[in-house]
């Protein structure tokens, strides 16, 4: 999956398209993302421990992967992700590393 927990993303398509946010949830196996402030949903709660008082709760809910781009951290700009082998000294040394297609630099690997 080309996106990682803490990326800056921005939505190229939806509800929500133009829209910024920072990754918090990846679900690989369903290939969706949640986004922090993007896909606001409105949640019906009855009361529990967690909420005392029920009530209607607005959270993110999941999108798709392939309607969001990574934004380049130099940049400030959306682009699109490739993954790149570098190479080192031996056979171990290498290691796979996500970059930039655009600006043809390496993305920080999340958090």
């Amino acid at each position: 999956m080309h996106i990682k927990k803490g990326d800056q993303v921005i939505v190229i398509s939806g509800d929500d398209k133009n829209k910024r946010g920072k990754v918090l949830k990846v679900y690989p196996k369903t290939n969706r993302v949640i986004i922090e402030g993007v896909g606001m949903i409105k949640r019906h709660m009855r009361p529990s421990q967690q909420y005392p008082n029920g009530g209607i709760i607005e959270k993110e809910a999941p999108i798709h992967a392939s309607n969001v781009m990574v934004i380049s951290p130099t940049s400030n700009a959306p682009t699109r992700v490739s993954i790149k082998v570098m190479e080192g000294e031996g056979k171990l040394s290498r290691r796979r590393v996500r970059y930039s297609k655009k600006y043809d630099e390496i993305l920080p690997s999340g958090e």
